[in-house]
């Protein structure tokens, strides 16, 4: 019995693997109960949901007909390193280097550095808009993390606060 849709078996698979590492990974921490969750509940439930989610996606590959079987294409490298490459920038710029001597860069500059790199995985890559794009971003977070949350994030690098 082989299945009728690659690409519905493929994200089945990824979403219970996903789920369960999740879920696994949680039972480190402590449960509690529902009226008082512990650290690992969320995350356990949530993986478990997951997986759950993951193999109903799997059975319904091998029952359900796609147009020509559904077949997966190329895998697209390109994007994939961006994307991945934008959250290292974004982590290194936040917090530096220090260890070879890459001072923090502060929060504006790692969230349009994220931004542009992530948004040169798209087809279309318009200066403009991923400015845009990167402001509104820049002033959501420093509103939200920074006035609201009042988080103690460095929110520009040191040599221009002094």
């Amino acid at each position: 019995m082989g299945f009728k849709s690659q690409r519905d078996f493929f994200a089945g698979l990824m979403f219970t693997l996903v789920g369960l590492a999740f879920a696994i990974g949680a039972r480190n921490y402590s449960i509690g109960d529902g009226a008082r969750m512990g650290p690992g509940y969320f995350p356990q439930l949530l993986g478990y949901v997951l997986a759950a989610l993951g193999a109903a996606i799997i059975f319904t590959s091998f029952t359900s007909k796609a147009r020509n079987g559904d077949p997966i294409g190329k895998f697209a490298w390109k994007p994939l390193c961006l994307i991945l490459g934008a959250n290292l920038a974004f982590g290194v710029l936040l917090g530096g280097l220090p260890s070879i001597g890459l001072p923090a860069m502060g929060l504006i500059i790692a969230i349009y550095a994220l931004t542009f790199i992530a948004s040169m995985a798209a087809e279309v890559f318009v200066v403009k808009h991923v400015a845009i794009l990167a402001t509104v971003l820049a002033i959501g977070s420093y509103g939200a993390f920074i006035m609201l949350l009042k988080l103690q994030i460095q929110v520009w690098p040191t040599f221009i606060t002094g």
